[in-house]
Order: structure tokens, then C-alpha cells, then sequence
């Protein structure tokens, strides 16, 4: 079973790596292991892993198996699973649409695209912290009972899913946006819609 996740997560992370999600030796990958957490190794890059990237931890950030270190933000996946029992895998990446919004402090809280609002509603923007801090755990953590998608100010972005490929999916969703909503603001701004409008999409969510 074990195998089978790393496999996932090796397969999934090149993929992001093929679409520039994941440049270079940045961002870590886990998934849920029964009481335990499957975890990219510190310094290995998502886009070329193999099976000896990982380390096998618990909910208290404890090696339980693995011969490398796990990534020292190990502790913001730990509680991203305590808050979202339904959240099996989860990426944080650096890709660079998401990760200018990050940088430049803003967060995609517009209601512009009709498939976003109705898949994520908003996604928000946590306050700067170091990186694999508890700082950064904490300033993250308190959006993830209400988000999938999370940006953290000048870092990257965090996403969770049930399973890998819906992971992956979000992220490569709302990496798009994040450059559509670049190139707008290029032709003069994106329109945003409504509050009937977006009333309309959320009933959209109970049918």
C-alpha cells in the first residue's frame, strides 16, 4: 500500500514538474497513511522523485520509517490532516501564477470565474511566516477547515484533495486562473459578477 502512494505521488509530481508547477528543489507532497503521513524527503524535487524521496512520519512529526529527513514542513501537512478528515493528499508547490499572487500579497478572493466560485468559492491568503515554522503552521492552518487552496504570502500555495489526482487537478485549476486573472488585469481589469450571480453558482452546489 505504501508503494502504491509513493507511486502516486511520484507520478503526480512529475507531471506538475512537466507543467512548471513545481520548479526546482521547491515544495513537498504527502498522502494520508492510515495513522501515519507519506512525505517527500527535505531537498528532493517534486518533479524527480523516486521511491527513496520519502519518509514516513506520524501525526506528531516523528520519522517512523524512511532513511532521509522529512520535509521541514512537515508539521503545516500534520495539520492540514487534523483539520480535514476528508483531505488524503496534499501538495505545496511554488508555481509561479499562484505564487505571484503570494508575493505581491493578494489574495483571489474577486468572484470572477463562475468555475471557481463553485469549486473553491475563494482562495485566501495567509500571512507571511518563516517557512517550516510553527508561525507558519499557525497563520496557515486557520483557513483550512473552509479551504482547499490556500496562498501563503511570499511562499507558494498549499492544496488538498480525497485523492492524488483531484489534488493535482485543483492545483492546475487555480494555477490557470491565477494567470487568467494576470492577463485580464493586463486588458483592463476582470468584471466581477454579481451577487445574484453568485448566489445562482452556489445553488448550483445543492442540485
Amino acid at each position: 500500500m505504501i508503494e502504491i502512494l509513493k507511486n502516486e505521488l511520484i507520478e503526480y509530481g512529475k507531471l506538475a514538474g512537466v507543467k512548471n508547477f513545481t520548479p526546482g528543489f521547491s515544495g513537498n507532497l504527502s498522502a494520508r497513511y492510515g495513522e501515519n503521513i507519506v512525505i517527500t524527503a527535505t531537498g528532493s524535487a517534486n518533479g524527480y522523485l523516486d521511491s527513496n524521496d520519502f519518509a514516513l512520519i506520524d501525526f506528531s512529526g516523528n520519522v517512523v520509517d524512511g532513511i532521509k529527513k522529512p520535509s521541514s514542513e512537515k508539521m503545516l501537512h500534520v495539520k492540514f490532516y487534523e483539520e480535514r478528515p476528508d483531505i488524503n493528499y496534499i501538495f505545496h508547490v511554488h508555481s509561479p501564477y499562484l505564487t505571484a499572487f503570494s508575493a505581491a500579497g493578494v489574495a483571489l478572493d474577486k468572484n470572477i470565474l463562475a468555475e471557481i466560485v463553485y469549486c473553491f468559492g475563494h482562495i485566501p491568503l495567509a500571512e507571511y511566516a518563516l517557512p517550516g515554522s510553527q508561525d507558519l503552521v499557525n497563520n496557515t492552518s486557520k483557513y483550512f477547515k473552509d479551504y482547499d487552496v490556500v496562498l501563503m504570502a511570499n511562499h507558494g500555495v498549499i492544496v488538498g484533495g480525497k485523492d492524488v489526482k483531484e489534488t493535482y487537478l485543483k492545483l492546475e485549476l487555480c494555477e490557470a486562473y491565477a494567470q487568467s486573472v494576470i492577463c485580464s488585469n493586463l486588458l483592463g481589469g476582470a468584471k466581477i459578477l454579481s451577487e445574484d450571480e453568485v448566489e445562482k453558482i452556489y445553488s448550483l452546489r445543492q442540485k
